[in-house]
């Protein structure tokens, strides 16, 4: 009993090796590895022999030597996660939910932004490519080519918020353009009549959808007018997007509501209207998509339409998982999640 509790003392001061473990638990180095990998079924390992080194593992401290695990095994246990821009709260809580999800059946998160720059985001794949077990990804259209290679060496990939119309890559998305529709739609009920659309410039499949949804809307209600349309093109200086809406907004001075496609730009939209002296209900409504902490602080609170961000990285995580694991492809090619309309004070 000394003799052992001397060792576990010398070597837990040490860098300790599989086969210390091994010798602490009077077992093969072997026997060690399988319980390791998660693989106490294929060695026969019983459950109380399992404990028992998960137990030494535990209390000397053991870090398996990570490098030598992926090369053993083929897994890195890393999720690669690529975004258009972490520092959006809609990204960043979206990352924060799928490290999270991630971190519960033991994977890692890695995570980047692209800033929609096509380029970047196929370097960023590249980059990542060995040292992820699989992907999950908001994809500007010019990445499709990169996503594709992906999907062609038989790389794990989920498409989350945004997707390629016609390419059999799973994906997690809201039902932008019901979403829209139904929100626009509310703005109509309460009486607005001349509702404009102040979106980027992107050619991004979830945006056509948001504008299609505000379109169908109007046009349903005879309210539709082309001019109340501002695209902005996308910039990483949210800033930059003030100017142009302050334009728009002094050259249709009818518009009695504004839809923001996007939460950033509906931040920038704020600070306008506070430059113009725009009251809001009374002088305009304002209704935006995505959520934000400014939104539910701002007086009055602002309209959203929010989307369901826990559930989208828990479907986006499970559908990973499956093909990580060699279960399959998911049974749906792609999940089509509803979105909530919060109202609030600006309509």
């Amino acid at each position: 009993m000394h003799q052992n509790f001397s060792a576990f003392f010398f070597l837990h001061m040490n860098n300790l090796s599989i086969k210390d473990i091994a010798r602490l638990a009077g077992v093969a180095p072997s026997t060690v590895s399988f319980v390791i990998n998660g693989k106490e079924k294929e060695g026969r390992i019983s459950t109380q022999l399992a404990a028992k080194i998960q137990k030494i593992i535990q209390k000397t401290g053991y870090q398996p030597n990570r490098s030598a695990v992926s090369l053993r095994t083929g897994k890195t246990n890393m999720i690669g996660l690529i975004v258009e821009d972490i520092s959006n709260s809609f990204f960043s809580q979206l990352a924060k939910s799928i490290e999270d999800m991630a971190y519960k059946i033991g994977y890692k998160v890695v995570y980047c932004s692209t800033e929609n720059d096509n380029k970047k985001g196929a370097e960023l794949i590249q980059m990542l490519h060995k040292q992820v077990d699989g992907f999950i990804i908001t994809p500007s259209k010019g990445m499709k080519q990169a996503v594709l290679k992906l999907k062609k060496n038989k790389k794990p990939v989920v498409l989350i918020d945004r997707y390629f119309p016609g390419v059999n890559i799973p994906y997690v998305l809201v039902d932008n353009f019901t979403a829209v529709k139904n929100g626009v739609n509310y703005l109509v009920n309460a009486g607005y009549k001349n509702i404009s659309i102040i979106t980027t410039a992107v050619d991004q499949v979830q945006m056509q959808e948001r504008e299609s949804g505000y379109i169908q809307c109007l046009k349903e209600n005879t309210l539709y007018h082309p001019t109340y349309t501002l695209h902005l093109k996308f910039s990483p200086s949210e800033d930059s997007y003030a100017n142009q809406i302050k334009k728009f907004l002094l050259k249709h001075p009818k518009t009695d509501a504004v839809f923001f496609a996007t939460n950033y730009l509906g931040i920038q939209g704020l600070k306008v209207l506070k430059e113009l002296g725009k009251r809001i209900p009374e002088d305009i409504g304002v209704l935006s998509f995505d959520d934000h902490d400014i939104f539910k602080l701002y007086s009055p609170a602002i309209t959203v339409i929010n989307q369901p961000i826990a559930e989208m990285a828990e479907k986006s995580v499970e559908m990973l998982t499956k093909q990580m694991d060699g279960t399959g492809a998911p049974a749906q090619k792609g999940i089509l999640l509803n979105a909530e309309l919060i109202v609030r004070e600006s309509v």
